[in-house]
């Protein structure tokens, strides 16, 4: 009996405790419920974010101005092809092939990052005309540096826009004749860290476990490096898709076009913003396998050389008139593709002004120079190399190679050392 009083008169403090814990957890079930719809978006943010910075080599990107809250990839903005004159510096920077160093040497050069690669151009434009890919080890950590200034450059008014070359075509296709061991290793690398964010989703219920990207067919075959390249960059690949989708392949800023191997007057009456969303498409995977027919061949838009021979005879300027004057406003073409060893220089009454400086260790480990624009259509060409304006003077003697087109001070943009 004394038992069973001990027992009964237990119990009851023993229901009050368990109801009144029911009571609270209901309560704190019901605040967290808002908060716990959003985890396995905040999760894969955050596994997003640790991957990001793993394969950028310690970049976290800003927040992208297109992001909805707990977007991780939102949906790309319309790609424009045409913009007004801006009001500020238009620079223009040449093929980077996969030379990080390099390529912030030429950023720096035009004053628009600083010593910590941090954004200082306030509302320059900038036109990056392709090649980040093939012949060096850093194309992704490229991708990633382009990406974060883009984001940066918003914040101030800036903008950066980045094209594609014949190599970011050539890779889509998987054409790696020009990719480098170091090139396979970071993409290897890569898909090694997508493997960790893909094990980390998959721990957490209500996260769909996202596919192996390396699980497709067509690559059994290959080395794993090779694999890891293939699946990245193939149409609908998740480094083509996310970085090369919205790269312009035309692109008139003003009275300049920018294109990475040059343009003929099939391509203006196939009409500019059809090329542009015809390649974006393609690489988005809603295409065929094969680039578009603009794309492909000597007379290409991206492999053309027509106007970027070093000998100046050797260009067809009455073919680049002809495409000048179907454009309204167009006063030149600057270009790409085809390294000029006298450094950037222009041939057709500097019409055709060319970039590619071949500043890659992978393909002549030139001297980073970079054009600008200013407002009142002026140019000056930016250069590290202390030789150049004795290299232009020497230009106008009796030794200067026949036929060589080379912007002159008396005729063209005026020649600015800087210390890089």
């Amino acid at each position: 009996m004394p038992n069973h009083r001990y027992s009964h008169s237990g119990a009851k403090p023993h229901l009050k405790h368990e109801q009144k814990h029911t009571r609270n957890t209901m309560s704190i079930d019901s605040a967290a419920t808002p908060f716990c719809k959003d985890v396995p978006k905040l999760l894969t943010s955050f596994v997003d974010t640790f991957v990001d910075f793993s394969v950028s080599g310690g970049l976290f990107l800003p927040p992208n101005p297109e992001a909805a809250p707990g977007d991780a990839l939102p949906s790309p903005p319309p790609l424009r092809t045409r913009y007004p004159a801006p009001e500020g510096r238009l620079v223009a920077i040449g093929d980077l092939h996969g030379d990080l160093e390099k390529s912030k040497e030429a950023f720096r050069l035009a004053d628009l990052i600083d010593r910590s690669d941090e954004w200082i151009g306030g509302s320059a434009t900038v036109v990056q005309v392709g090649d980040v890919l093939d012949r060096g080890g850093d194309e992704i950590k490229i991708l990633y540096f382009l990406e974060r200034l883009k984001r940066q450059a918003a914040r101030t008014g800036g903008t950066v826009i980045t094209m594609n070359g014949n190599h970011e075509i050539m890779n889509v296709e998987g054409d790696l004749r020009y990719v480098t061991r170091e090139g396979l290793e970071e993409f290897r690398v890569w898909a090694d860290w997508c493997r960790v964010g893909r094990a980390m989703k998959g721990l957490c219920e209500g996260l769909e476990k996202p596919k192996d990207p390396l699980a497709f067919r067509g690559l059994k075959e290959k080395d794993e490096p090779y694999r890891a390249r293939m699946a990245a960059l193939r149409p609908s690949g998740p480094i083509s898709r996310r970085f090369l989708s919205q790269n312009a392949t035309v692109l008139v800023i003003g009275d300049s076009i920018f294109v990475h191997g040059g343009l003929l007057a099939k391509h203006v009456e196939h009409g500019l913003e059809r090329i542009n969303e015809e390649v974006r498409d393609w690489i988005n995977g809603l295409g065929e396998q094969s680039a578009p027919g603009h794309c492909k061949g000597r007379n290409a838009v991206v492999w053309l050389r027509k106007f970027s021979d070093e000998v100046a005879k050797n260009c067809d300027c009455s073919a680049l008139e002809h495409v000048l004057a179907t454009i309204p406003g167009a006063k030149r073409m600057i270009m790409g593709h085809t390294i000029q060893e006298v450094g950037i220089n222009a041939v057709c009454d500097n019409r055709a002004i060319r970039i590619d400086v071949g500043m890659s260790k992978g393909c002549g480990n030139g001297l980073p120079e970079v054009l600008e624009i200013n407002g009142n259509s002026e140019l000056r060409i930016l250069t590290s190399n202390p030789l150049y304006e004795n290299k232009y003077k020497a230009s106008l003697h009796s030794e200067r190679k026949e036929g060589l087109g080379l912007l002159v001070p008396e005729r063209g943009p005026t020649q600015v050392e800087v210390k890089a």
